[in-house]
């Protein structure tokens, strides 16, 4: 595929991204899709011929994918857990308010909506969420923390449930008290 070709891919991923983040799933019809990136129709089913499952599937991927690179850049400053995650907080802190509350986690909508009923869904959302587990879990085991993995999965609870809530509430006030939570439990 050419240089254009990756182009309107990649537009359509963004969109795609920015539409389930802000109306999940049902938000993001096709025909929105095309709207939003300005890629004709006909690339949408030469890129995605596996259709709108196919289309979200590789978006949830991605963005989580990003959400990724962002938490080990963040990893390789961090002097320890604790800091690392205040600084994913901030970080997601900052992408939510700056996004007018509309962009909190790029897979929990997804995963609520869809989980139940799509297979192919449920295990992007399952993938994505278990590589942030998994890294989580080796910073707090190279922390010395002996039950890192229950630990990681408590950190990535409380991390999805304070950006549900300061969604819901438009204040950064949960994930500030969740971060002293999180303190105090590391």
């Amino acid at each position: 595929m050419g240089r254009k070709g990756e182009e309107t891919r990649g537009r359509l991923l963004d969109a795609t991204q920015d539409l389930i983040e802000g109306g999940g799933y049902f938000g993001a019809g096709l025909n929105q899709v095309v709207a939003a990136s300005g890629a004709p129709r006909g690339s949408l089913y030469f890129h995605f011929p596996g259709g709108k499952d196919q289309l979200v599937g590789e978006s949830v991927r991605r963005a989580g994918h990003e959400i990724g690179l962002l938490v080990r850049d963040l990893a390789e400053t961090a002097p320890d857990t604790a800091s690392l995650i205040q600084g994913v907080l901030t970080l997601l802190g900052d992408r939510l308010e700056a996004s007018g509350w509309r962009r909190g986690c790029p897979v929990a909508t997804v995963a609520l909506e869809m989980a139940a009923v799509n297979d192919a869904l449920q295990e992007v959302c399952s993938e994505v969420y278990g590589s942030w587990e998994d890294m989580l879990r080796e910073r707090l085991a190279a922390d010395g923390h002996a039950e890192a993995g229950d630990v990681a999965v408590t950190v990535l609870a409380l991390i999805e449930g304070a950006l549900l809530l300061a969604r819901a509430h438009r204040s950064r006030e949960p994930l500030d008290r969740v971060a002293r939570r999180i303190l105090a439990l590391l």
